[in-house]
């Protein structure tokens, strides 16, 4: 499972051959979820609002990255790393 992108503790992860829709794993913690790439809502999983706003940040601000990472890391496991929310 590829890091995609790391900050404030938070990890950011996409599976190789994962199912739809577009989305990816955030760890932080002992919590854990999956973002929907889309529109940004959590699929599953809990983390602290905070976390979770800070997420969606950042993946506001890379969302067109994040599609190609996932259309890439689905066709030829290739992946680019996301700068992290500074």
């Amino acid at each position: 499972m590829p890091e995609i992108s790391r900050f404030l503790g938070i990890a950011i992860y996409m599976y190789f051959n994962d199912h739809n829709p577009p989305h990816f794993h955030v760890r932080y913690e002992k919590f854990r979820a999956i973002i929907d790439i889309n529109d940004l809502s959590m699929i599953d999983g809990d983390l602290p609002p905070r976390v979770l706003s800070l997420v969606i940040e950042w993946s506001r601000i890379h969302q067109k990255e994040l599609m190609s990472n996932w259309n890439n890391i689905i066709k030829s496991g290739k992946f680019k790393k996301i700068k992290p929310l500074v």
